[in-house]
């Protein structure tokens, strides 16, 4: 699944859409959720910006916006001259700088028309998501803070996304090896010290996936069709059975519910 940085990487290829015209909407068979307004009424509005809140990505209309999910295993590309869609093309936006294409092959994803941020279904969707890892309001006191408040594993406190949104399971894996920190730890016994190292590893480790394209484990690819890189760097997820970077000692999987958490049993206590 598309994660946060698999998202920022795609929002960053299509920014150029920004002060672009909408001149047309093509529907294929139905995503997860129904556009929610006549494709033919979008004709004739502007861009005004592209955006971004958790994993979802924000076309910024004239008028409303446009929130696109990339699901379980979606991938949009921005074309300059589009050829005839595949039978996975789902989504068209035919812009003056382009058109903007949806692929997914599982249809989980969606494209959702909202009159405004803070009206249905934008409000909705965005409206129980956890602090963006990459913003401002995204402090140790306040992470560990919000910590406190859960006694499940860290790992999976990571994952739900009320806490912080987008940690997906390889960076939620990546982080806590790099604060040193084992996966099934309660998340309200961490202290301040070792929730600002997790802070400061989490921010850390997201930032390297945007720089390295995200991660492409399966399908993702950029707007501009290249794959990711960071799956090719890390230290402990997909390593089990393998010596620890910093230590030595052998990567080990452990599952959690029905996710996958590795871990270095010498570096993480």
């Amino acid at each position: 699944m598309p994660e946060l940085p698999e998202v920022e990487v795609t929002r960053c290829g299509i920014a150029s859409l920004a002060g672009a015209r909408i001149l047309a909407v093509r529907l294929g068979k139905p995503l997860r959720w129904p556009l929610g307004i006549e494709p033919q009424a979008l004709a004739g509005r502007r861009i005004r910006g592209v955006g971004r809140r958790g994993k979802y990505i924000l076309l910024h209309l004239n008028e409303g916006l446009l929130l696109v999910h990339l699901g379980m295993a979606g991938s949009l590309r921005l074309l300059a001259d589009a050829p005839p869609p595949s039978k996975h093309a789902h989504f068209d936006l035919h812009t003056s700088a382009g058109t903007l294409r949806l692929h997914d092959a599982r249809r989980f994803g969606a494209v959702v028309y909202s009159p405004a941020l803070d009206t249905a279904p934008a409000a909705r969707l965005l409206g129980a998501l956890g602090t963006e890892p990459l913003g401002d309001e995204f402090t140790p006191a306040a992470f560990h803070r919000a910590l406190r408040a859960h006694r499940a594993a860290i790992k999976q406190v990571l994952l739900a996304g009320h806490v912080v949104v987008g940690v997906g399971n390889i960076y939620a894996s990546e982080a806590l090896f790099a604060a040193g920190i084992h996966p099934a730890t309660s998340a309200a016994r961490l202290s301040a010290p070792r929730a600002a190292r997790l802070h400061a590893a989490i921010r850390q480790v997201l930032e390297r996936a945007v720089q390295l394209g995200g991660s492409t484990l399966r399908d993702f690819t950029s707007a501009q069709g290249e794959a990711g890189h960071f799956q090719l760097h890390t230290a402990v997820y997909g390593r089990a059975g393998q010596p620890c970077p910093r230590c030595g000692r052998t990567v080990r999987l452990l599952r959690q519910g029905q996710r996958s958490s590795y871990y270095c049993p010498g570096c993480q206590h």
